[in-house]
C-alpha cells in the first residue's frame, strides 16, 4: 500500500533487525529515522517535487523545530507496518504533520506530530513557505 488515502500519504515498511534493539523491539529513535524517509518519499513521490532537488538545488531545507511522540504498542522484527503522514497544518513558514506507525488491522504503534519550517540553506533562517511547494501541499491535501 502506498501513496494517498483520504488525504493520508502511506508507505508499507517491514521491520529490519537493524531497526531493534537487544529486547527485539523497535528502538524508539528509529521511529524518528522511518518517519524521516517517509518525510523525504510525501515531497518526492505525493507532492512531486523531488526531496533532493528542495534541499540541493532549490537550497530549502525543511527542519524539525517540534516533536511529539506517543509509544503505545511494540513493533517487532519482521512485522510489516504501514506509516502514515497526514498535514494538520499549513502555517506561514511552518508545516504541522500527523504521523503514525499502525499495523494491517489497524492497532496503533506509534503516534507522533512533527512541526517543519522551511528555511533558507544558504542563510539557515526561517523562510515563507514557497509558493510551488505550498501549492503541492494544499493539492494533496484537498
Amino acid at each position: 500500500m502506498t501513496g494517498a488515502v483520504g488525504g493520508e500519504f502511506r508507505r508499507e515498511r517491514l521491520i529490519r533487525f537493524s531497526d531493534c534493539d537487544p529486547a527485539g523491539i523497535v528502538f524508539y529513535p528509529q521511529y524518528f529515522v522511518m518517519f524521516n524517509g517517509l518525510v523525504e518519499d510525501w515531497v518526492s513521490d505525493g507532492l512531486g517535487i523531488g526531496y533532493r532537488n528542495l534541499i540541493v538545488e532549490q537550497r530549502i531545507g525543511l527542519p524539525t523545530v517540534r516533536l511529539e511522540a506517543d509509544f503505545r504498542a511494540v513493533s517487532r522484527m519482521g512485522d510489516h507496518v504501514i506509516l502514515g503522514l497526514t498535514v494538520e497544518q499549513l502555517g506561514t513558514r511552518s508545516i504541522t504533520l500527523g504521523l503514525h506507525c499502525f499495523d494491517a488491522e489497524g492497532e496503533t504503534r506509534m503516534r507522533m506530530r512533527q512541526v517543519l519550517v522551511t528555511t533558507s540553506l544558504e542563510t539557515h533562517r526561517a523562510i515563507e513557505i514557497p509558493a510551488h511547494l505550498r501549492a503541492a501541499i494544499e493539492r494533496g491535501a484537498a
